[in-house]
C-alpha cells in the first residue's frame, strides 16, 4: 500500500483533472452563468487575470459544480460507497436547482468522482484520501492566486473551443 502523503497526491491530481476537465467540458469559462459569476470574473480580470477562467472560478463559488460535486461524492463514498456518492449527486442536482444554475456540470462531476473514487478504493485507496486530495485541487484553483489560476483556466478554455 503506498504512504498516505503519496495516496492524497495522486487523488488530488485525479480530483483536479475530473472537475476541470467537466467544468470546461460544460462550458463554465465561457460567461457568467448564474448570479455573481460575472462580478468575480470582472473583478479578477481587474487585477490582471483572464476574463475567462474568472468566469470558471466565479461559477465554482456561485452554484455547486464540478468541484463541489467532487469533493461531495469523496464524501458520500466514505460513508456509504457508491450509495452515498449517488445521494450526492441527487444533493448536488438539487443545489443546482435553488441557484437557477441551467447546467449539469455539478451533477456529473459528483456521479463521475462517485465511481472514480470507489474504483481506487478497489485498489488500496481511502475515500478519505480523496476528501483530503479534493480540498487541495480546490485551493489550487480558488485559494493560491486567483490571477495564475484564472490564466490556467483560461489556456484549457481556449484548447477545447
Amino acid at each position: 500500500m503506498l504512504a498516505e502523503g503519496l495516496r492524497i497526491l495522486i487523488a488530488a491530481c485525479v480530483c483536479w483533472l475530473n472537475f476541470v476537465t467537466i467544468d470546461v467540458f460544460f462550458g463554465l469559462p465561457k460567461e457568467g452563468g448564474v448570479s455573481g459569476a460575472t462580478a468575480i470574473a470582472q473583478e479578477i480580470e481587474r487585477k490582471g487575470g483572464a476574463i475567462h477562467g474568472g468566469y470558471m472560478m466565479g461559477n465554482i463559488v456561485s452554484s455547486p459544480d464540478a468541484s463541489a460535486g467532487t469533493l461531495l461524492a469523496s464524501c458520500g463514498v466514505y460513508a456509504a460507497g457508491i450509495p452515498g456518492g449517488l445521494f450526492a449527486a441527487v444533493l448536488v442536482y438539487i443545489g443546482n436547482r435553488i441557484c437557477y444554475d441551467p447546467g449539469y456540470a455539478g451533477t456529473t462531476g459528483t456521479i463521475t468522482a462517485t465511481f472514480i473514487v470507489y474504483a481506487f478504493t478497489q485498489a488500496g485507496f481511502l475515500a478519505s484520501d480523496f476528501i483530503a486530495g479534493m480540498i487541495i485541487a480546490i485551493l489550487t484553483i480558488q485559494g493560491i492566486s486567483h490571477v495564475h489560476a484564472s490564466r490556467l483556466l483560461a489556456t484549457l478554455w481556449r484548447w477545447r473551443s
